[in-house]
Parts: C-alpha cells; sequence; structure tokens
C-alpha cells in the first residue's frame, strides 16, 4: 500500500465523518492521524460540541467493534474489563467480556471515574492486552480509545494523572462552530439525525495496512533533528516543569509520517511537524509554579519555543 492508497482511505473517511460533523476538517485530520499510528485520542471540551458523535460517526465509518462507556464515580475496573463468573449449567467459570474489549472504545467523561478505574485503561490502551484473574488477554486489531472530558467543569471529577495523560497520543478540542457551520449543523438535523445513515466505508483490513505501511514515509534528517530540537528545548526551559520525554518525541515522529501519508506524499515537511506539535505535546508538558501564577499556559510557551527554533529549508 502506498501513500496515494491510504490517502485515499482517510479520505473515504473523512466524507463520511463530514456528513455528520459540520467543518472540523483538522481535527479529522487529527483523529486519522492517531487512528493510523495506533495512538489513543483525548477529547477535551465543554459538553455539547459534538465529541460523542466524532467518536460515533468515526466508529461507524470504520468496519471494527464499537463500545461506548459512561464513566462515573461508581464505576469498577470489572465494569470496563470484564469477570469471570460461575456458569451453573456448565459448573464452570465464563469470562463476561467487558466493553474494553471492541475495537473502538469511547470512554465517555473519563475524569469523572475513580482513579483506580482510570488505571484499568492502562495496560489496555499501552499493551493492547488486558488481565483478568491472572489470565491475559489480547485485544482485537485496530483498537483504539477515545476519551472525552470536561475541562470546566471539576466537581465530583478526578484529574487523570501525567502517567496516563502521557498514554494518549493527542489531546484535541472541537471548538465552537463558526455561525454559517451552526446553521448547517440545525440544517442537517432538522428532521433526523444523519448519523443513523452512516455505514462503514473502510474496513479493519484496510486500516491494518494503512498502519503497517505509513512508516514507510521519509523523514530528512534535518526534520528530526528540527523534531529533536524543540523536545530539547522543553526540557530545559525555564517555565517548564517538566519536558517531553522520549515517548512523546517519537509520537511526534510518527505522526508526522502519518499524516503526510493521509496528504498523500512519501515525504514529511517541516509544516507537518508544526501542526502536530501542540495536540502531541500539549497534555504532556507541566509548567513550574511561577509560570502558572503568570497566568502562563502550555500553548503559549510551546509558541515561544517554535519560534525561536529556525525552521528547516527545502534542499535543492
Amino acid at each position: 500500500m502506498d501513500t496515494n492508497e491510504i490517502k485515499e482511505i482517510a479520505l473515504r473517511v473523512k466524507d463520511n465523518i463530514q456528513k455528520v460533523i459540520v467543518g472540523k476538517d483538522d481535527v479529522i485530520d487529527l483523529m486519522l492521524t492517531s487512528i493510523i499510528c495506533s495512538g489513543h485520542v483525548l477529547l477535551e471540551d465543554v459538553p455539547g460540541l459534538g465529541k460523542t458523535m466524532l467518536a460515533k460517526s468515526l466508529a461507524r465509518s470504520i468496519n471494527c467493534d464499537f463500545k461506548r462507556i459512561q464513566f462515573t464515580p461508581d464505576l469498577l475496573p470489572s465494569d470496563i474489563l470484564g469477570i469471570n463468573y460461575y456458569n451453573q449449567k456448565t459448573g464452570e467459570f465464563q469470562l463476561k467480556e467487558g466493553p474494553i474489549m471492541s475495537q473502538i472504545v469511547l470512554a465517555d467523561e473519563i475524569n469523572r471515574a475513580t482513579p483506580r478505574t482510570q488505571s484499568s485503561l492502562l495496560e489496555a490502551m499501552e499493551e493492547h492486552q488486558v488481565s483478568i484473574d491472572g489470565i491475559t488477554y489480547k485485544l482485537k486489531e485496530p483498537f483504539f480509545v477515545i476519551a472525552t472530558q470536561n475541562p470546566i467543569e471539576i466537581s465530583g471529577t478526578f484529574p487523570l494523572p501525567e502517567a496516563q495523560l502521557d498514554r494518549f497520543f493527542m489531546k484535541l478540542s472541537m471548538g465552537y462552530p463558526k455561525i454559517e457551520e451552526e446553521f448547517e449543523i440545525l440544517i442537517r438535523f432538522k428532521e433526523s439525525n444523519p448519523i443513523n445513515e452512516i455505514e462503514a466505508v473502510v474496513s479493519s483490513d484496510e486500516l491494518r495496512k494503512a498502519r503497517e505501511h505509513y512508516s514507510n514515509v521519509y523523514v530528512d534528517d534535518d526534520i528530526i533533528e528540527y523534531i529533536l530540537k524543540i523536545v530539547n528545548a522543553t526540557r530545559v526551559n525555564d517555565e517548564i516543569e517538566l519536558g517531553i520525554s522520549p515517548r512523546g518525541s517519537l509520537a511526534l515522529f510518527k505522526a508526522s509520517q502519518a499524516y503526510a501519508a493521509i496528504n498523500g506524499r512519501d515525504y514529511v515537511l517541516p509544516d507537518d511537524v508544526k501542526f502536530l506539535i501542540k495536540p502531541i505535546f500539549v497534555h504532556r508538558l507541566i509548567l513550574n509554579s511561577n509560570s502558572q501564577i503568570k497566568g502562563r499556559n502550555t500553548d503559549d510557551v510551546l509558541d515561544q519555543i517554535i519560534y525561536k527554533i529556525n525552521t528547516p529549508v527545502e534542499k535543492i
């Protein structure tokens, strides 16, 4: 499979999602980049902006199993992973699979669950496997987690720890629609919900092949050095308490390849890296207390870092 085929797959999914989601081209591209890289996405935004609708549209566009988990304070790890129960008819213990055993999982309002329940996702997200009563079960491929959370409401929530935030490949935000986009939303949803008409346009086998071949995209040494300069700058910046780890730099490297592939290119541009820096780095950085007191945020600090580092130029 070459990059043109990967682009064609991405366009099919994108066009299908846009039957439901109006605008948000960049967000959809980033979601597709993440799923091709076998990464997971954290959608953080206020309620009612279409986070769940976007996740459902993506799941329906790909011929994969889909489950939604509503996270609440009383949710237990076994409610996610599954449980062994005694079957009186057979006289044996049997596994009742939890919703995590699906291929695409929507973890809705993930920060409403307790840390113990949140941590039950860690092994699944990183290792693509779960352990129940000492037995390890491999998850179906492709496996993709989309988690949502509301950044404003903090009552009854449990902030995700850094270790779990780092498991998310990207952190995205939908944002409010423009006036003309919201007009189109009202027209589309006037008589019925268009998501009910969404059908799969990509098979899981096509997605698997895209995952296997996107890494063939060429990345010049100058672009690799550019990535590493940005990463290193986060580690020595006076405003940052915790900089980007090697997992973060690898995520940016892989994402740049996948993003180039869904755009039909077999090479990475510096602009690809620039476009991906914030979605991949913003949730992995921790500012020190002085910066937080001054009202600084990670977006501001990343903008400053990017501005100071020279962008590679095309070789002639």
